[in-house]
């Protein structure tokens, strides 16, 4: 096999929804291996991470499209995400795909996956994670604080473990970890900017606790008080239960607000980011941050926690304009952004930057840890 030669690549997603399933379109769309994706609906993660290998290992044949570019005896590679157990997977598959290399890619862990009030740490998926990464041929991180993270909460909970500890565990995992970053869709860098007067302020990250909601609004409402003016996009993916700040805001801010809720189409998604002045974010999870880079990309200026995989994000020359350690900081910068006249200009390396994340350029590095996780094997 010579480095460019195609190769007959397996995806199995367990939980094909939201970052994951944005994240296949884009690599398949751009990548030159051929792939067969084989995947679950991205709902019952719990379940998912439980049940999703015994189900690839049994039905893999029985779901396998018939109108696939290769066969199941030609298939050189599989690519699956942390939602399935590489460890199950690689003891329960069909004789035909034994053998295989498999890359695991880590969207996110479950170690450090912030709980909400109503949850309790189930170490149950942690250790899974531990398994798929140690069974994994090879191991892909979406970001190096995910990675680091990860390695430091594997090595602190097998320090609980009262006895017969295995050692150099949380090493290999850091040692075997690759990072690699979510791409973009290049239309994003070619998107043109409706730039309008008062600048629009963005929310496009999911309406979950997770994303710290309460923390945006507060500093809108303070804007609100104080006179600034300003418009305001409100989009992001919601689910059943909404956090109550997103209701009160859409009565409170209805004067403000330009449009609310789910974009329902990447036409009305684009055209939403391509009117905006400036992204916020508020988080207190996020393995990678790829809404702020899709703002970004369309050349909106990001106002971001000093904290997380934020600080990776940006050059270091924008750390002390864009980054913010308190919710006071956080207001004073957002009224900062909102007065100067020369944002535009004066962040436009940003958009160059966010060029890196685009999928026409990234998807070569792709195929060439492909390539090299079948050579290697």
């Amino acid at each position: 096999m010579t480095e460019s030669e195609p190769l007959n690549i397996l995806v199995l997603e367990a939980y094909d929804d939201g970052s994951h399933k944005s994240f296949l379109n884009g690599l398949l769309k751009h990548s030159c291996h051929n792939f067969v994706r084989i995947s679950l609906p991205g709902r019952k993660w719990k379940w998912r991470m439980r049940g999703s290998a015994l189900y690839f290992a049994r039905e893999v044949f029985n779901v396998w499209p018939e109108n696939a570019s290769f066969s199941p005896a030609q298939t050189r590679l599989i690519f699956t995400s942390d939602m399935t157990n590489v460890a199950d997977l690689k003891a329960l598959l069909p004789e035909i795909l034994q053998g295989i290399p498999i890359v695991c890619y880590f969207h996110e862990n479950q170690l450090t996956y912030p709980l909400s009030e109503h949850d309790q740490l189930d170490y149950e998926y942690g250790f899974t994670n531990i398994s798929s990464a140690l069974s994994a041929d090879e191991l892909w991180f979406n970001s190096r604080y995910n990675r680091d993270e990860f390695v430091a909460a594997t090595d602190k909970l097998l320090k609980k473990m009262p006895d017969f500890v295995p050692e150099r565990i949380a090493a290999d995992i850091q040692a075997k970890g690759i990072i690699m970053p979510l791409g973009m869709n290049p239309e994003l860098f070619t998107l043109p900017r409706k730039l309008s007067t008062p600048p629009t302020i963005l929310w496009n990250h999911r309406w979950e606790y997770d994303k710290n909601p309460g923390a945006f609004f507060r500093a809108i409402y303070e804007l609100e008080q104080t006179g600034h003016d300003f418009k305001l996009i409100i989009a992001g993916e919601s689910f059943r239960v909404i956090p109550a700040e997103f209701e009160d805001a859409r009565k409170k801010l209805s004067h403000r607000i330009i449009h609310y809720g789910y974009a329902q189409s990447q036409e009305q998604y684009f055209d939403l980011i391509s009117q905006s002045d400036i992204v916020v974010s508020t988080a207190i999870h996020e393995f990678f941050g790829i809404s702020v880079m899709e703002a970004v990309s369309a050349g909106c200026v990001p106002l971001l926690p000093a904290r997380l995989n934020y600080p990776h994000l940006l050059p270091e020359q924008y750390h002390d304009d864009l980054l913010y350690k308190t919710d006071t900081e956080l207001t004073g910068k957002l009224i900062t952004l909102l007065k100067r006249k020369d944002r535009e200009t004066n962040f436009s390396g940003l958009r160059e930057h966010a060029a890196s994340y685009n999928w026409t350029a990234l998807a070569r590095t792709y195929d060439d840890h492909f390539t090299r996780a079948v050579t290697q094997s």
